[in-house]
């Protein structure tokens, strides 16, 4: 017994040694081939008339991208690539994926000052004013706003926030705004939806919101006698989360415009930004910087110890597959009963004729639309007048979809059983649940385990769209400190780590179940 133990810790060993070779090998073999391939001629873009006819990249929602849709299906070559983050885009013009970006002057000094490569065009594209967005009718909160930020410009405050960030020269630089000791907060809590990607308006440091939006919204939650909370989601969700009731308002650098006036009202302008253009000024793509990979995972793990956005997210990531595949499992089974039962009864009753026509219609809805926009309309319209925990709808969101897939993984697996094993339990005075609690069940639980492993896999995988209603899970941290630090390859191979080594896990103990379950057959 001892050596079988021995061979198969060693075969378990030798397996996951030769997955992890494989991995290595992959990710060797994508750098050499993006040496390899015939190199992209690249369109210089010098002004803005050089747009016409080049590649521009934006960040979805944005009014770069409203500016943008004018070069589309102009006839001329021009295209529009849409990214969730500015960083995003950032990365695809060091690689000349894209010839240039349109993006918000302040964030893009940012870009260019840690990307060298990179420069600004001396024309400014656009000028515009940021506004905060308030839900249509919300009128007293408007009024009440709208008097604060007239106070922060008037005693000098806004200014100084402001200039705490954007500065010509340390003289010109201020102090950080700090709340005052003595604020009462007896008002409630202003609920302030934003995209923390988006520096200096807003951006982390030290694993905190900061920048010149989430001070703003601090100076407005003091001056209101009311607590501050701050939600991260993706910046085409801002809107939608004051929309519907989940956050109070949206501060994210948003510039007020027609469209935008159609479903959400705003404040009086707080500062004014400008459009500019990024181009790369190399003509040849940068596949990385010249770090080491050592220096390279220390400033994107060690430095300001970004590990912890890692370490956050998985618990996230790990609460919500737990707890969604448990509620999966449970309905998985009532599902898969029911439609048994109703093709095996010989007198289909009002009732059992009822419940699998719900079954019916939920499989269908629940397999026939994507997950994202089931988590979405969880959060944005089921609990769009409750202050409901983003990980509660996240667990229920995937929880009711996955019961879907778990019970066709159940049904299949108790169809496979024979019917005489059925009828053989009946025989002999078990009830009906008896015979399927005691017989049927345990055979198909065995027949499914595969199957339901495989969901549980899925369902691991697909948490990874949370951040789309504000929570932090391994795939958000991962973008977090790309943002940050501009390097792609690092955090991107930590998060794919990250998953591969949960998956091999889960894929060892399914294992080790069916090994139990058959050990026990005769």
């Amino acid at each position: 017994m001892k050596v079988k133990n021995i061979i198969r810790k060693n075969i378990s060993y030798k397996r996951i040694s030769a997955l992890l070779a494989v991995m290595m090998i992959l990710v060797m073999m994508t750098g050499m081939v993006s040496g390899c391939g015939k190199e992209k001629k690249v369109k210089k873009v010098e002004t803005i008339d050089d747009l016409v006819g080049s590649s521009i990249g934006v960040q979805i929602g944005t009014t770069g991208d409203i500016y943008a849709s004018d070069y589309e299906d102009d006839g001329k070559g021009s295209s529009v690539t849409r990214f969730n983050k500015g960083a995003d885009a950032i990365q695809a013009l060091k690689q000349n994926k894209i010839n240039a970006v349109i993006i918000d002057e302040q964030p893009a000094k940012v870009f260019v000052e840690k990307n060298k490569e990179l420069k600004i065009l001396g024309e400014e594209f656009a000028v515009e004013d940021y506004a905060i967005c308030i839900a249509k009718g919300n009128t007293d909160l408007e009024e009440k706003i709208n008097k604060t930020i007239d106070e922060l410009k008037a005693d000098g405050t806004l200014k100084n926030i402001i200039s705490s960030y954007i500065y010509e020269s340390d003289e010109e630089k201020t102090e950080r705004y700090t709340s005052p000791e003595n604020v009462v907060r007896n008002n409630g809590t202003l609920n302030v939806a934003t995209n923390v990607a988006f520096p200096p308006y807003e951006y982390y440091e030290n694993g905190k919101a900061i920048g010149i939006d989430m001070d703003l919204g601090q100076a407005i939650a003091d001056r209101l006698g009311m607590n501050l909370k701050v939600t991260d989601i993706e910046f085409d969700s801002v809107i939608v989360a004051v929309q519907s009731g989940k956050s109070d308002v949206g501060i994210s650098g948003l510039t007020v415009t027609e469209d935008r006036l159609k479903n959400i009202d705003f404040s009086e302008s707080y500062t004014t930004a400008k459009q500019v253009v990024i181009v790369n000024t190399n003509d040849k793509a940068l596949s990385s910087s010249q770090a080491t990979f050592s220096e390279k995972f220390k400033q994107c793990f060690i430095e300001e110890n970004r590990w912890q956005y890692i370490t956050k997210g998985l618990t996230s990531t790990v609460l919500i597959t737990v707890f969604a595949g448990i509620i999966g499992i449970i309905l998985g089974f009532i599902f898969a009963i029911i439609r048994v039962a109703y093709v095996r009864s010989e007198s289909k009753t009002f009732v059992l004729k009822l419940l699998e026509w719900f079954v019916k219609a939920y499989l269908s809805v629940f397999r026939g639309t994507p997950v994202l926009v089931q988590l979405m309309i969880m959060y944005y319209v089921v609990f769009a007048s409750i202050d409901v925990n983003p990980v509660f709808a996240a667990v229920l969101a995937f929880g009711l979809n996955s019961a879907a897939y778990v019970s066709e993984a159940i049904r299949a697996g108790i169809m496979a059983i024979p019917i005489g094993q059925f009828e053989a339990g009946r025989s002999l005075g078990f009830t009906y649940t008896q015979t399927m609690i005691h017989i049927v069940l345990p055979q198909a639980v065995k027949n499914a385990l595969p199957a339901m492993g495989n969901e549980f896999i899925s369902l691991l995988k697909e948490s990874s769209i949370v951040g789309y209603v504000g929570l932090v899970d391994v795939t958000k941290a991962g973008d977090i400190i790309r943002s940050k630090t501009y390097e792609a390859m690092v955090p991107l191979l930590a998060v794919a780590l990250v998953y591969f080594v949960i998956v091999l896990i889960l894929t060892k103990f399914v294992e080790k179940l069916e090994w139990r379950l058959k050990k026990h057959e005769r």
